[in-house]
């Protein structure tokens, strides 16, 4: 059976019957984790949970009776695709990767009802959805809940869903919504599902086959390692002479060396910057992207660099109020998708790299330019070595060293005595441009939810959705102890980059009119603009 969701800009498939991961099943059903999704798992720890979410807001017209967490379990059941039915099996002593296995799901473990605290305020739902934030998945279990959230005082009907990052990543996440929402008020007409054949499963693969398939992974890694060497080393080679003469100012569109150096410094040490303990906080904002867009044109930036600056602006007013705002600038670790475009596998294809936020900066369009700056030379560099950055790598013998690191890291002793990578961690995901419906009533909120790690106790995640930037602010409650604080700062960042772009558009106008008045256009001109 596939999924097919057609929008324009915008298309994806999925089939029911196949899997949607890096490597398909083999016989005895088992698929082979990569080595970046087996590091999500090996380095998950009580304070430090692996897993990504969404908050979805639905509009119920008034006197909605219906049952929304019904409707919701409908939704998963006839739409239940391969990735929801992954279970781990894994090898004694974690002497290499799970592998997963596909099962069946009981709806009644991952679907469940949360009812708010009366009177069911938005901020009570924000500190219900940290509170689930916080929670590990059970790994004896398809790794994904459903929370339906009941009782807003507003009427409107929500759910929170979570998914271990090993499964997928931001945009693979993306599609998966693709593949279960609608695309309309009217439910489309969907295929049947093939009925299951009538003979009885095979029993699971023992120890003796999962290591085998470990090991063949593996393998096949080193040879492709060894295979690619070569053409990795001359293209990183390429990319630090293309800098250097960019640089020396004899290359055009290469890497600018001294922009680049900016991004990859270490970063000052804050009081996001320590180990962090379970407890989450989450806080919401929407902003309409037309808005962010107007901004970007002004000062000839991407809408991604113009987020980078407000979080860079609410960053500022946050640390400064707190009297903690350093002199050196703040650095943001940001995901670049790896992606080709049309790939829907879902794993985890993705890297992290470091962007100067330029927080040392006071004017916002000073700061805005040099992010602009920055993030451009991190991103020539991720462009020109996207066919070198692995997704995959073998991970023999490693899982435990993973797990025994990630506790021994989370000791604030160590935590403390190591330099600062980076101080915040910002994501900007593309979603659907079109309104999703689920039971009929529209989508109006999509807030996404992601990882705070030892050292960098912050995580601002944007989606874009049907034309709004809805953002998730997900905190380690003993380094930021209220979110809604840096929400409140990123709106008042917002109100103070449109002042400054409207004042930039004013002084702009005098010269335009005056570059208007001195240029005599033909007749004909002016009188097709005249008709026009």
């Amino acid at each position: 059976m596939d999924l097919f969701l057609a929008v324009p800009g915008w298309k994806l498939t999925f089939s029911m019957g196949e899997s949607m991961s890096g490597t398909r099943p083999d016989d005895s059903g088992m698929e082979i984790l990569s080595g970046v999704d087996g590091a999500f798992l090996n380095l998950e720890t009580a304070a430090t949970p692996m897993h990504v979410g969404s908050l979805h807001l639905f509009a119920a017209p008034a006197g909605y009776r219906r049952d929304f967490h019904a409707a919701v379990r409908r939704m998963m059941k006839t739409r239940m695709v391969p990735v929801l039915r992954r279970r781990l099996a894994g090898l004694p002593l974690q002497l290499a990767n799970p592998v997963w296995l596909q099962g069946e799901v009981n709806l009644d473990w991952h679907i469940r009802r949360v009812s708010l605290p009366a009177p069911g305020t938005w901020a009570q739902l924000e500190a219900v959805v940290a509170e689930l934030h916080a929670e590990l998945l059970d790994r004896a279990r398809p790794l994904w809940m459903l929370y339906v959230l009941e009782g807003l005082a507003s009427g409107e009907q929500a759910y929170y869903f979570k998914i271990h990052h090993a499964m997928l990543d931001g945009q693979a996440g993306v599609a998966l919504a693709g593949a279960l929402f609608d695309t309309a008020p009217e439910p489309a007409v969907r295929p049947k599902p093939a009925r299951k054949s009538a003979a009885a499963p095979g029993d699971p693969p023992g120890t003796l086959a999962l290591a085998a398939a470990a090991f063949r992974h593996d393998a096949a890694q080193y040879v492709k390692f060894v295979r690619e060497l070569p053409g990795a080393v001359r293209t990183l080679a390429a990319i630090v002479g293309n800098s250097v003469r960019s640089s020396a100012g004899k290359a055009q569109g290469a890497v600018d060396l001294s922009e680049l150096k900016r991004s990859i410094a270490f970063g000052p040490r804050t009081a996001l910057n320590v180990a962090i303990t379970p407890g989450r906080g989450f806080a919401t904002a929407a902003v309409p992207r037309a808005e962010l867009k107007a901004i970007a044109t002004a000062f000839d930036a991407t809408v991604n660099d113009v987020v980078l600056a407000l979080c860079s602006g609410a960053l500022r007013r946050y640390l400064k109020r707190n009297a903690s705002l350093p002199r050196k600038s703040l650095i943001a670790a940001m995901p670049i998708s790896l992606r080709e475009q049309g790939n829907t596998e879902m794993r985890t294809q993705a890297t992290l790299s470091l962007v100067s936020l330029a927080s040392n900066v006071a004017d916002p369009q000073k700061r805005l330019c040099a992010i602009r700056d920055s993030a451009g030379a991190t991103k020539a560099v991720a462009r020109s070595a996207r066919s070198v950055i692995p997704t995959d790598f073998p991970l023999i013998g490693v899982p435990w060293l993973l797990g025994a690191l990630a506790s021994l890291y989370g000791r604030s002793s160590v935590v403390d005595r190591l330099p600062v990578l980076a101080n915040v961690l910002v994501s900007n995901v593309p979603g659907p441009p079109v309104p999703l419906y689920v039971d009929g009533l529209r989508m109006s909120g999509y807030w996404p939810l992601s990882i705070v790690e030892h050292g960098v106790g912050l995580n601002i995640t944007l989606m874009n959705y049907a034309g709004t930037l809805f953002l998730g602010f997900v905190v380690a409650k003993n380094a930021v102890p209220d979110a809604r604080e840096l929400a409140d700062d990123f709106l008042a960042a917002l109100a103070e980059m449109q002042e400054s772009a409207l004042a930039t558009r004013r002084r702009a106008a005098p010269k335009r009119a005056a570059s208007r008045t001195n240029v005599k256009r033909p007749t004909r001109a002016r009188s097709a603009v005249a008709a026009s």
